[in-house]
């Protein structure tokens, strides 16, 4: 694939630098890099430089005077984890007036395109400047212009030199484009479009779907625009538009094609052995526990497995990981049963997952009695709980903010019959819970409101079940936790997770791209926070999110999923997802506007709450760094107009289904800005490392986090209650998810918690030389240095048997929101990476 090759690296050194015979102009040597697939030549001579100066303007083109075109020359080859390399020099000439340069302009007139990660100059005096590209530079004849690059020196827009004004507008022009025409693989072009791409109506109406965004009804950001015909997706494509910048680099899509196959082999295996049984459920615990393997040195070798691999996985994904001549037999086994393979069903670890689980951000103190939602109000009752307080009465349990609740039920009342009647079982949920005094969560009851019978529909019956230790009704309580779960599944994966941190980022990357130069400061802050994003939604939404796709076949929302996840957009703000606003929303803490954080945790064992209010106010450090070296005040800020063109676009286009919404800051002060980009940063990285990270570890078990329920909670008279009495076991395990089900589901989570080679985390840079700013270098090392001193403090916290949620019964230590890097470690459950990346 072309992906594979032709990466370039400029680099100009002061070697060659000297004065010609005249003294009137400047000899200026330099390198260039290229990285290309071994079988294909680098461009060569076939490919020119020309500098730009940012103080001497062309009074015929209104921008920097330009130098003669230099080609590149002498080339020398190495190789480098299966990449060619070739050194080349270049030689280019400027007048003595020229003043600094401050932008180049590179023509490729080569076949193929070619990947330009940095350049170098260095000008009288020993100056360096330098050029951080990363950037994939295609061939004239198909783009019919050369590419600008810009100097990491960065400058608000009133202060941009004079001779890089025109430049830095006209660059800007060319990103929006004009919003027509469908998107070609060299178009650098970011423009907005709504969810049309989801539903496949050629195929029946059970696989049409509503187009999200744009309308009252289902309100959506925006995602990229592509210009291909709405609903045409269909199977797995790799050469979707996204901008190629934007794109995942070829070693990266390499090793995710290869987890997918991994996965697949998995999920093949399992199948395979499936076909042995008579039933579609799984017959016995020990039947899944056989799924996992307890070491990784099983693999399987040959062309058998591979067979099967092919015949499901598209030709050039298969091609692309056929480099692995070996895969596990089996799925690695999930940390929830490593230590203790029944802690899954212990209350005290059902509590501990909502505050250290993969979805933590849920729960909330109750704070007026019964629960009430926007729909209805509970049918828990005082009696229902008063007795199991743990000696406290019910107003002092209330007073001392002591019970909690996770919601699951009126966002999905109005979906259930519909729900129903395609054949799953769905219950919408509430769960009450009390705040012991070793800060354990300990569940005091479930309601659970259903669909009638298929005769009668149109109603909901609804249920209150309460703990037991033992027997028949200990068994019950068992059943009402698996819909629970399967609840919190659906919510996490469709609004944690797709929502909340990948669909509602890309609007942000759009804009950025479109309204920010490379040369905004604010740009080069952002930019590391964006890697991959645009590229990872585009997949989704042809494999996960698409109509008949994975989470479509394994959630109990089914056809459902994303209209769901339309719904319960209109509940978000952006305000509100600032780490210390979302706690202080559901009363996890206490406003304090005097401290730093702004919030103060109602109790120290909320591993999430805890360490991630570290990482916040990090993050809200480095940004306040940052922004204080660039902007002097208020009025910087309000004048700052691509600042603010960048932030009315965010509000009326990339989310204008909100753009009425009162809550939006007006972007006039130092104090918004920061905010605002602290809260982004932290959603980027280490909101998304917090409900990603650990999908397998936790979900990666069906009977613990199951994505459906097959069955109902049996009432008592019924047949199936009957059913249930005669064998708990049996009825449990056919409520899970079936076989085909659960593997799917498995092998989904095994691929999404897995972190590739090229993962750069919170704290790290792909390049020391992102900016030319020595001021903003010192300020980031103080930040990474803040972050090391975090995951010390997390792993004493770990280690404090106090601490008790922090690995509850299952001994999982809490890390997803461990900011360092994973060394090597694939399934995991720690590390923030800087983006949205997977």
């Amino acid at each position: 694939m072309q992906d594979r090759f032709n990466e370039v690296e400029s680099r100009i050194s002061n070697s060659n630098l000297r004065r010609d015979r005249h003294e009137s102009r400047h000899l200026i040597g330099g390198k260039l890099v290229i990285e290309h697939s071994p079988g294909l030549s680098g461009p060569g001579k076939s490919a020119t430089v020309q500098i730009y100066s940012s103080t001497q303007i062309d009074p015929n083109t209104r921008k920097g005077k330009l130098s003669e075109k230099a080609c590149l020359k002498k080339g020398k080859s190495r190789k480098k984890d299966g990449t060619k390399i070739t050194t080349y020099k270049i030689k280019l000439h400027v007048a003595s007036e020229f003043g600094n340069p401050g932008a180049f302009l590179i023509e490729n007139n080569h076949k193929h395109r070619f990947f330009l990660q940095s350049a170098t100059l260095v000008i009288p005096g020993n100056r360096i400047i330098h050029f951080d590209c990363r950037s994939w530079v295609y061939p004239v004849k198909d783009t019919n212009t050369g590419r600008v690059f810009f100097s990491n020196t960065c400058y608000v827009p009133n202060q941009t030199p004079a001779g890089l004004v025109e430049l830095r507008k006209e660059e800007l022009e060319s990103l929006r484009g004009d919003g027509t025409g469908e998107r070609k693989e060299w178009d650098r072009i970011y423009d907005y479009d709504v969810y049309d791409d989801l539903g496949i109506p050629e195929k029946g109406s059970d696989y049409a779907r509503p187009v999200l965004g744009g309308s009252d009804a289902y309100p959506y950001p925006r995602r990229g625009r592509t210009g291909r015909p709405a609903s045409k997706i269909e199977t797995i494509n790799l050469d979707l538009y996204v901008p190629a910048d934007e794109r995942c680099s070829p070693k990266k899509l390499s090793e995710f094609i290869a987890n997918v196959v991994q996965a697949t082999t998995h999920f093949l295996l399992a199948e395979a052995n499936s076909l042995s049984h008579d039933s579609s459920s799984f017959e016995s615990f020990d039947e899944i526990r056989e799924l996992y393997s307890d070491n990784r040195g099983q693999a399987i070798r040959g062309a058998l497995a591979m067979e099967k691999v092919e015949k499901v996985v598209p030709a050039e994904i298969f091609k692309e990981a056929t480099h692995k001549s070996e895969y596990d037999i089996k799925f690695p086994l999930p940390q929830i049963i490593k230590a203790n393979q029944f802690a899954w069903t212990l209350d005290e670890e059902f509590g501990r997952q909502m505050l250290a689980g993969t979805n933590p951000t849920r729960i909330h103190c109750l704070r007026e009695f019964p629960p009430r939602g926007t729909l209805t109000e509970s049918y828990i009752q005082i009696s229902d709980i008063e007795d199991n307080l743990d000696g406290l009465s019910f107003e002092q349990a209330m007073i001392q903010w002591r019970i909690y609740v996770l919601d699951h039920h009126d966002y999905l009342l109005p979906f259930l019959r519909r729900m129903y009647s395609e054949g799953v079982c769905p219950s919408a949920t509430r769960t009450l819970l009390f705040l012991r005094n070793d800060a354990t969560l300990k569940p005091l009851a479930i309601e659970l409101s259903y669909p009638g019978s298929f005769d009668n529909i149109d109603g909901t019956k609804t249920m209150v079940i309460i703990p037991e230790k033992e027997g028949t009704l200990q068994a019950l309580w068992q059943l009402a936790r698996a819909h629970v779960a399967a609840n919190d599944s659906a919510y996490h994966q469709l609004i944690s997770h797709w929502l909340r941190t990948h669909a509602v980022v890309e609007p942000f990357i759009i804009a950025t791209r479109r309204q920010l130069s490379v040369m905004h400061p604010v740009y080069r802050l952002l930019d590391p926070h964006f890697k991959d994003t645009m590229h990872i939604n585009a997949l989704a939404r042809t494999v996960l999110i698409n109509a008949g796709g994975i989470l479509e076949k394994t959630l109990f929302t089914g056809k459902f999923s994303m209209e769901l996840s339309s719904e319960l957009y209109k509940e978000w703000r952006f305000d509100e997802q600032a780490l210390p606003s979302d706690l202080i929303k559901r009363c996890m803490a206490l406003d304090v506007s005097e401290s730093p954080i702004g919030a103060h945790m109602l109790f120290q064992d909320y591993p999430y709450g805890r360490d991630g209010l570290d990482v916040w106010l990090a993050i809200q450090t480095w940004v306040g760094d940052f922004c204080d070296i660039f902007y002097e005040d208020d009025h910087s800020v309000k004048s700052d107009t691509e600042i603010q063109a960048w932030w009315s676009e965010i509000r009326n286009v990339g989310h204008g289904d909100k753009r009425n919404e009162t809550w939006w800051c007006q972007m006039t002060t130092k104090a918004d800005l920061k905010q605002t980009l602290t809260t982004l940063i932290w959603i980027t990285s280490a909101l998304h490392a917090s409900v990603n990270s650990g999908q397998y570890t936790y979900t990666g078990y069906p009977p613990n986090r199951p994505s459906r329920c097959r069955k109902f909670l049996p009432e008592e008279g019924t047949m199936e209650f009957a059913e249930f009495l005669k064998d708990p076991d049996k009825y449990f395990l056919n409520m899970l998810p079936d076989r085909f089900q659960a593997t799917v589901g498995i092998a989904l989570m095994e691929v999404l918690s897995r972190h590739t080679s090229e993962e750069v985390y919170l704290g790290q840079t792909s390049t020391s030389e992102w900016i030319d700013n020595k001021e903003v270098k010192q300020r980031f090392e103080k930040f990474n240095e803040s972050l090391r001193e975090i995951e010390k403090r997390i792993l004493e916290r770990n280690g404090d048997p106090e601490l008790r949620n922090r690995r509850g019964p299952a001994k999982v230590p809490y890390k997803l929101v461990y900011p360092g890097a994973t060394n090597g470690e694939n399934v995991v459950a720690k590390g923030i990476p800087n983006s949205v990346s997977i």
